[in-house]
């Protein structure tokens, strides 16, 4: 069976979905969509807003969300990769409007979902990047909130919490301090985007599931046909919104490495549990390491870990990560607890517990993993090439939850020529793709220093986490971590 992931394996309504027709005959279309995730339905809902008699049809792959955008951690986030990078172009009035779209990015989305009844569980409650596994991690955050300020960011976007305010939000084993910032939400990913796939059907766009465009014809001609198994899509503008899936549609995908990140969830937690960890307000949460960790509480009152994880060979796309419950089922015959702390779902797992031990018997209930995309200087981009009909976004970096919604509208401001502030931002493109993307490198430098970065990153981490480390051993890891770092920007 197909691994979905836990977002959709425990949603009814959503695990019985009925999957829409595959495109059995040719179609013509004012615009054709590649992709069914937050990036190709916020393009096709804008697009139908602005211009309602534009003909759209989208074509999926697989089915609806089960690319990244039904695999996530939940975060709906007033900030994205590379936003910073993308405010130091600008100045004055223009640099204020576009750090203002950026963090309206949240109440743009709720609004959305508001007007059209989609319950994807929103709520509002900011997030929490935490010192707790190793004393420099609070040497990280303090160094974090110096660069905001420079940067120009107050207390009303990022603010300081010493231990005891920290321990009112969330209780960590050794939580010493966080940066707390309003702009992020949780949301529960499946249900936002097949809700948002609802609206745009009722607004008439048309889409085929388990349709993957199998060859691309006259790209970049007044009109580009899309080929598929049984069908095939003529429109005059195409816009593939399919991020780390971008090299099955050949040579545009040099411009993106897809990346994994992996997930565990927990079984449901107790209230008693729950008054122990906290997260009353449900903020989302990581803690300062570049290991990049993320959570959440679920609305099902789960805790939900993810940290990033791999880069395949040649670019590999996975979407099955052979999760095994019955390692992490205490109850169960087949538990093996050497086994649990292994592998790509121990390492989880491990730092899950480093963060709350109180969790060490209860259940891992889910395992699952997505694929993302990183961009060159992991700048997320919305271009449109108006000579050939072809529009972009994506590079979001496992941060597009949010950042989708937002280039998607840059996008549709630009294929529809509208004079918007959006058309004037840093990541907004009227230029062919080649003059606006650098390319990554051929194999095997990609997997080299992708997996050299991954291990200097795990060994620095280690370093960190023990005690009695040698202080010129976290200098000479922290060192080679910051040029890997660099190097892949």
């Amino acid at each position: 069976m197909k691994e979905r992931g836990f977002w959709f394996d425990t949603e009814a309504k959503l695990t019985q979905r009925t999957i829409l027709p595959a495109l059995q005959h040719d179609i013509a279309a004012d615009i054709a969509i590649i992709g069914a995730g937050y990036s190709g339905l916020w393009t096709a809902y804008y697009l139908k807003q602005y211009q309602p008699n534009l003909s759209v049809a989208i074509l999926e792959a697989d089915t609806i969300g089960q690319g990244a955008s039904g695999r996530n951690g939940g975060w709906l986030m007033g900030s994205f990769s590379g936003d910073v990078a993308y405010l130091n172009q600008l100045q004055g009035e223009s640099r204020l409007m576009a750090k203002a779209l950026i963090q309206q990015i949240i109440a743009e989305v709720a609004a959305v979902c508001a007007k059209h009844h989609i319950d994807c569980d929103l709520h509002h409650g900011g997030n929490l990047r935490v010192a707790a596994r190793y004393p420099e991690q609070l040497a990280n955050i303090q160094a974090e909130l110096a660069q905001w300020r420079r940067q120009g960011f107050g207390e009303a976007d990022i603010r300081w919490l010493d231990k005891t305010e920290l321990d009112k939000q969330v209780s960590m084993a050794h939580g010493q301090a966080a940066l707390y910032t309003p702009h992020c939400a949780r949301i529960h990913p499946a249900k936002l985007v097949c809700g948002l796939a609802d609206v745009v059907q009722n607004l008439g766009v048309k889409i085929f599931e388990q349709t993957p465009v199998t060859h691309i014809e006259h790209w970049g001609a007044a009109q580009t046909r899309l080929h598929t198994p049984k069908g095939s899509a003529r429109a005059a503008i195409v816009v593939p919104a399919v991020e780390g899936y971008l090299r099955q549609l050949g040579e545009l995908g040099r411009f993106t490495l897809p990346v994994q990140s992996l997930l565990i969830a927990t079984e449901p937690l107790t209230d008693e549990m729950w008054q122990d960890i906290g997260l009353a307000n449900r903020a989302t949460f990581s803690d300062a390491s570049r290991i990049v960790t993320y959570g959440q509480r679920s609305p099902d009152n789960r805790l939900i870990f993810g940290a990033r994880g791999g880069y395949g060979f040649g670019a590999k796309v996975r979407t099955e990560f052979g999760f095994n419950r019955e390692c992490f089922n205490a109850q169960s015959p087949a538990s093996d607890p050497q086994s649990a702390l292994k592998g790509e779902f121990g390492f989880r797992y491990q730092l899950l517990l480093a963060l709350f031990p109180q969790l060490a018997d209860v259940q891992i209930t889910h395992g699952w993993g997505g694929t993302l995309a990183l961009a060159r200087q992991f700048a997320p981009h919305a271009i449109y090439d108006k000579n050939v009909g072809l529009g972009l976004i994506g590079g979001y970096g496992g941060e597009g939850v949010g950042a989708a919604n937002l280039f998607a509208r840059t996008l549709v401001d630009l294929i529809l020529a509208r004079d918007t502030p959006l058309t004037t931002m840093p990541w907004a493109f009227n230029a062919p793709i080649q003059q606006v993307l650098t390319p990554w490198e051929p194999e095997p430098l990609p997997w080299l220093a992708y997996h050299g970065m991954n291990k200097i990153f795990a060994w620095e981490d280690r370093l960190y986490s023990r005690p009695k480390s040698a202080a010129w051993q976290k200098g000479l890891a922290k060192r080679l971590a910051n040029k890997l770092e660099g190097l892949m920007s």
